[in-house]
């Protein structure tokens, strides 16, 4: 069971968010909030696997309780709910430890699926949200790329592979079971993969799979 959190200061939001992933039954809300300060405190009375948060709350906006619950709770994973605009916001996320964006008026499933894929140690980005990351990044799209490939440079083709998986959401235990590996042995490229790129989590890795063109988007 995946036990999840909701923080959002609408009661209609979260009435809604509510309702979607209720209909796993793998999935159970074990506490809502209406500000981001309360969000931490229930994070740290009920320890959640994931936390979906708003980033406009009072008392405490979503990037602030982001890196708070990342801090006193680093097992708990948050994603933010974000709407189109909020891209400056995103931003500044990728760097407090977020493991998933998601858009409010997204597809369901993509709400579902990417409870699965953070309590599972993933990353997930809405392919929307992606592409406003992505777009922030200043140049033209080739240039975007061919930045993107110089990175890459150093990674071993199996490094890129695990990558592109990193990129689609993909938990350690998927990709193990996609390329027919140990999930230990995934978790260790993943490492590597981090390391080598200066990264701090796998959503700025998946950020630059998306740039690099890598990621198939069947896989999202």
């Amino acid at each position: 069971m995946i036990r999840v959190l909701l923080a959002d200061d609408e009661a209609m939001i979260r009435a809604g968010v509510r309702a979607i992933v209720r209909t796993d039954p793998r999935i159970e809300v074990v506490a809502e909030a209406a500000d981001g300060r309360e969000a931490v405190d229930l994070v740290l009375t009920h320890r959640p696997d994931v936390a979906l948060l708003d980033i406009r709350m009072p008392r405490m906006d979503g990037l602030a309780a982001t890196a708070e619950i990342r801090r006193v709770a680093p097992a708990t994973a948050v994603v933010i709910l974000t709407t189109f605009g909020e891209d400056a916001y995103i931003s500044r996320a990728l760097g407090d430890g977020a493991s998933g964006f998601l858009l409010k008026a997204g597809d369901p499933r993509e709400l579902i699926t990417g409870v699965h894929a953070v309590a599972d140690g993933g990353a997930y980005l809405s392919p929307q949200v992606a592409r406003q990351v992505i777009a922030q990044f200043g140049g033209g799209r080739a240039a975007r790329e061919a930045e993107a490939a110089a990175r890459l440079e150093g990674l071993t083709q199996r490094e890129r592979e695990v990558l592109a998986l990193v990129g689609a959401g993909l938990s350690n235990a998927d990709i193990a079971a996609r390329l027919f590996l140990v999930e230990g042995t995934v978790k260790s490229y993943v490492s590597a993969i981090l390391g080598r790129l200066g990264m701090r989590n796998r959503v700025q890795a998946a950020v630059l799979a998306y740039e690099a063109g890598m990621v198939d988007t069947s896989d999202t």
